[in-house]
C-alpha cells in the first residue's frame, strides 16, 4: 500500500512541474503543423524484474523453495502496440499523447522445488494497457531530414491479472487456476529516442528504441503465513521496446 502511495505521489509531482514547463513553451515560436497522429508495432524485451521472487516456506503441506524467476525467462520477448497523437509546441518542442499495449506469452518454466520433485509453472500471459503523456524534444529545424528526436513520458497502466498453474510430477501434485497476481494499476515512465524518415509532405516513418518501466503488480493473499509471501516482491519491469511505424501530419 506505501508502495502504491509513492508512486501516485511521484506521478502528481512529475505532471505538475511538467505542466509548468510547457505553459513557457507555448510562448515559442509556432509550427505549420500543429497536430500529429501515430501508430506503430515492435518487440518488446525483458530488461530486469522478477515475475516471482525466491522464497522458502510451505506448499500444500510439503517444505517448498522457490528460484527467482525474471521476467526475460518467463515471458521472453513480447509485442509492443502504440498509438496516440502530439500537439507541437514549437519548431522543436512536442506534447505527447500515447496509448500503449504489451503481450506475451509465457513459457513453462521450472520454479524451485516441493517435497522431492521439481516445481514447474505455467504463468498466464502478461498484458497492460497504458496511457502514457510525454515531451519530445526535436534536434534541428522542421526541414532536417531525416529528423531526430528524444523524449520522456509517465503514465499510468493496467495490468490483467496473472494466473500459474503449477506441477510437481514427483509429488503427484497439480494446482491449477491459482491467482498469483491481481488487476492492477501501476505507475509508467519511459526514456526513448528516434528517427523521422519523410515520405510525403505529411506521412513519415517513425523508428524509436528506449526503456519503459512498469511498476510492481498488485499481489494476492493466499500465500500469507505460507513463508512464501516474499515471492510477490520485486515484481516491477524494465522493457526495451523497439518500434516501427507511421506518423501523420495535420
Amino acid at each position: 500500500m506505501h508502495r502504491r502511495k509513492g508512486e501516485v505521489g511521484s506521478l502528481v509531482v512529475l505532471v505538475f512541474a511538467f505542466s509548468l514547463w510547457a505553459t513557457s513553451a507555448l510562448a515559442q515560436a509556432p509550427v505549420e503543423s500543429r497536430f500529429s497522429f501515430d501508430f506503430g508495432i515492435g518487440i518488446d524485451a525483458s530488461v530486469n524484474g522478477n515475475v516471482n521472487s525466491g522464497a522458502i516456506g510451505r506448499l500444500d503441506g510439503q517444505a517448498t523453495a522457490i528460484l527467482p524467476s525474471p521476467y526475460g525467462q518467463v515471458y521472453g520477448t513480447g509485442l509492443h502496440f502504440l498509438v496516440g497523437g502530439g500537439y507541437a509546441l514549437n519548431d522543436r518542442s512536442e506534447l505527447r499523447g500515447t496509448f500503449t499495449f504489451q503481450s506475451a506469452d509465457a513459457d513453462l518454466v521450472r520454479l524451485g522445488d516441493i517435497g522431492p520433485s521439481s516445481l514447474y509453472g505455467q504463468y498466464s500471459d502478461y498484458q497492460t494497457l497504458g496511457l502514457d503523456l510525454g515531451y519530445r524534444r526535436y534536434l534541428g529545424s522542421s526541414n532536417t531530414r531525416p529528423r531526430v528526436y528524444a523524449e520522456a513520458t509517465i503514465g499510468i497502466a493496467f495490468i490483467d491479472a496473472i494466473d500459474v498453474v503449477l506441477a510437481a510430477p514427483q509429488s503427484n501434485i497439480v494446482l491449477d487456476n491459482t491467482d498469483f497476481y491481481d488487476q492492477s494499476g501501476a505507475f509508467t515512465w519511459g526514456l526513448g529516442g528516434g528517427v523521422l524518415f519523410p515520405i510525403t509532405e505529411r506521412m513519415r516513418i517513425n523508428a524509436q528504441i528506449g526503456l519503459r518501466r512498469v511498476g510492481g503488480l498488485a499481489e494476492v493473499d493466499q500465500l500469507v503465513g505460507t513463508g512464501l509471501d516474499e515471492i510477490n516482491d520485486d515484481s516491477a519491469r524494465l522493457t526495451f521496446p523497439i518500434v516501427v511505424g507511421l506518423r501523420f501530419l495535420f
